[in-house]
């Protein structure tokens, strides 16, 4: 409720913000308030499905939504700043936030319940720092980061390539996001019935991901137009659905089988790994692509991956932690 509330608020900063100080002041309230809603959202999710299957199936629900989210905005602000203004898109999501936030109230406790069910039930806990120092939390942290990098350096980058080699409209910039939508939730379904059958194999599910998310970083620069680029885009969100719906529940799982199910501190560790890639990702990326280009970018970005995927092969043995 906290996350949704700051969100209404940056948006509407951002729909009459006009100094580049006030969006920037606005872009970290965003950060602020997505970083509440986002981690305590998984982790009810994780605290309500306990059961493995469930988890993941519920978790990649989640991810197809988060995705939704992510791969539509993109057209839809285009399109809207383009031939509505700026305005319109940060007050139709302004809306969205609060109309949200109206249907958490039908749903949640009243607060006074939720401090009362807290002095009752004295849960253990375990300090964030030493989930961070464990060695396969590190990793499956690691390769969500990594599954992120890719969008986090070319989402800045790629419209100024796009206006340079293939397009000046808007829309068209933006409409290279929309089809990634459709291979995304695609992956979201194939890694849930596949974590179904062979948990046991979803390292692997998530290093072809960075594979993948690696080959497609090398076909980009080639695209000769805006349609043909929306190709690797879809395979490099295929790869992320792969990685993210085979990670986030394994890292409910590791938190269950080694120490206390902290639900709250391992997804907040998921986020801190997604905001660090785009955090970091549009500082990096606009002085690579000044100083050897945007095709040598995507060569770092899939070189990177190609390197990673292998590292997982350090969580093949964890669910021998059951026996």
């Amino acid at each position: 409720m906290i996350g949704l509330t700051i969100m209404f608020l940056s948006t509407a900063v951002f729909a009459c913000g006009r100094s580049y100080g006030v969006l920037f002041f606005a872009r970290s309230l965003q950060g602020a308030g997505s970083a509440f809603a986002d981690t305590s959202g998984l982790a009810m999710i994780a605290d309500r499905f306990t059961e493995e299957n469930e988890r993941s199936r519920a978790l990649g629900i989640a991810l197809a939504f988060i995705s939704f989210g992510c791969l539509v905005a993109p057209p839809f602000g285009g399109a809207l700043y383009q031939f509505a203004g700026k305005e319109v898109p940060f007050l139709i999501l302004a809306f969205i936030s609060l109309l949200d936030g109206l249907m958490l109230l039908l749903v949640m406790k009243p607060i006074k319940e939720q401090l009362a069910e807290r002095q009752e039930q004295r849960s253990p806990t375990i300090p964030i720092w030493r989930l961070m120092m464990d060695p396969y939390i590190a990793v499956c942290a690691g390769a969500l980061m990594m599954s992120n990098v890719a969008l986090a350096f070319l989402e800045p980058t790629i419209s100024l390539w796009m206006e340079d080699n293939l397009t000046r409209d808007n829309w068209k910039i933006g409409m290279i996001w929309l089809p990634a939508f459709f291979p995304h939730v695609f992956g979201v379904i194939i890694t849930v019935k596949m974590a179904r059958k062979y948990p046991q194999h979803q390292w692997l599910m998530a290093a072809g991901g960075l594979a993948l998310e690696g080959f497609c970083c090398f076909l980009i620069p080639m695209s000769s137009t805006y349609k043909m680029l929306m190709i690797p885009i879809c395979g490099i969100c295929f790869g992320i659905a792969l990685i993210d719906t085979a990670l986030l529940p394994t890292l409910g799982y590791l938190v269950d089988v080694r120490y206390v199910s902290v639900y709250g501190s391992i997804y907040a560790i998921a986020d801190i790994s997604y905001s660090l890639a785009y955090a970091v990702g549009p500082i990096i990326a606009g002085g690579i692509v000044e100083m050897i280009g945007f095709t040598a970018l995507n060569i770092l970005i899939a070189f990177s991956n190609l390197l990673y995927a292998p590292v997982l092969t350090y969580l093949k043995h964890i669910y021998d932690f059951i026996s």
